[in-house]
C-alpha cells in the first residue's frame, strides 16, 4: 500500500472549475482515444447519496495496453483495460479504479477542491493512521516538467495568457500571489496485494502515472480556459455528451476484441 496526497493549484475558482473540469475531462478523453485505445464511457447518470446529496456517477473503461512498460505488459492480456467508477459530488469526488484481470489491484482517490493555495493540512479529514503514512506531493502546473510526448507549446502555462480572464502567464512562485487560486486535494491509495517482490515497483509506477495525468490535466484545464469560460452547466453537459459519443466510436473496435478474448478464456 502506498498513499500520497497530491495538491495541484490553478488560477481558477472552485466554482469556475465545476465547468472547467467537465470540459477538460471530455476533451482530454477525446484527444487520448485513438487507434482503438482510450476511454469508453459505459455509464453517465445522476446519482443521489444520503451523505453527499446530488451528484453524478460515471463508469468508464480505459484501454491502455500500448502505454504499459514492457516489464508490465508480460503480466497482462494483450487487450487490457482498467475500469473507472466515479461519484462526483462537487466539490468532493470519489474515484475507484480496478481491473478484472488483476483482482487484488485497486486505486482509490478522494478529491476535494478548496479556494486556497494548498495550505489545508487535512482537507480530506483523513484518519491519524492515514496521515502517518501519507506523503504530500505539491504538483506545480507551471514549473514541473511533463513527459515529452504530452508537452504542447499551447499548453505551456508559464507562457500562456488567457484572453478572456487576463490570467497568466504563471511565473515561478505564482502560487504565493495568484488571485484567484484554488487547490485540488487528491488522496491516492494504490494497492497491489500480489507478487510481493513486484508490489513496490508496481505501486510506484502507478503513482508516477497518476502524477503525470494530474499534471497534464490541470495544465490543460487552465490552458483551455478561453474555450470553456462563460459556459453554463447545460452547455458543458451538451459538449460532454458530444465528446463521449465521438470517443466511444473511436474505441468501439476494441469492444469486440475484448469480448472475443473473454470468451476464449472461459473454460
Amino acid at each position: 500500500m502506498l498513499i500520497k496526497e497530491y495538491r495541484i493549484c490553478m488560477p481558477i475558482t472552485v466554482e469556475e472549475y465545476k465547468i472547467g473540469q467537465l470540459y477538460m475531462i471530455a476533451k482530454h478523453s477525446h484527444e487520448q482515444s485513438v487507434k482503438g485505445e482510450g476511454v469508453e464511457v459505459v455509464e453517465n447518470r445522476p446519482h443521489e447519496d444520503p451523505e453527499h446529496g446530488s451528484g453524478q456517477f460515471t463508469e468508464k473503461r480505459i484501454y491502455i495496453a500500448s502505454k504499459l512498460p514492457s516489464w508490465l505488459k508480460s503480466m497482462v492480456p494483450k487487450i487490457f483495460y482498467v475500469t473507472e467508477k466515479a461519484w462526483n459530488y462537487y466539490p468532493f469526488t470519489v474515484t475507484e479504479y480496478s481491473c478484472s484481470f488483476i483482482p487484488r489491484f485497486s486505486v482509490n482517490i478522494l478529491t476535494k477542491y478548496e479556494n486556497n493555495n494548498g495550505s489545508t493540512e487535512n482537507c480530506l479529514n483523513s484518519s491519524s493512521e492515514t496521515l502517518d503514512h501519507r506523503i504530500v506531493d505539491y504538483v506545480d502546473i507551471a514549473t514541473d516538467p511533463c513527459a515529452a510526448h504530452h508537452f504542447k507549446e499551447s499548453e505551456d502555462v508559464s507562457k500562456f495568457c488567457s484572453s478572456k480572464t487576463k490570467r497568466g502567464p504563471l511565473e515561478k512562485g505564482w502560487r504565493e500571489s495568484a488571485d484567484p487560486i484554488m487547490c485540488s486535494y487528491k488522496l491516492v491509495d494504490v494497492r497491489f496485494d500480489m507478487m510481493y517482490l513486484m508490489q513496490g515497483k508496481i505501486e510506484e509506477f502507478v503513482h508516477r502515472s497518476i502524477r503525470e495525468i494530474l499534471l497534464v490535466g490541470h495544465r490543460q484545464a487552465f490552458a483551455w480556459i478561453d474555450e470553456w469560460f462563460g459556459m453554463n452547466l447545460q452547455d458543458v453537459r451538451d459538449y460532454e455528451a458530444k465528446m463521449q459519443e465521438e470517443t466511444n466510436e473511436k474505441v468501439g473496435s476494441y469492444k469486440g476484441l475484448v469480448q472475443n478474448q473473454k470468451e476464449q478464456l472461459r473454460p
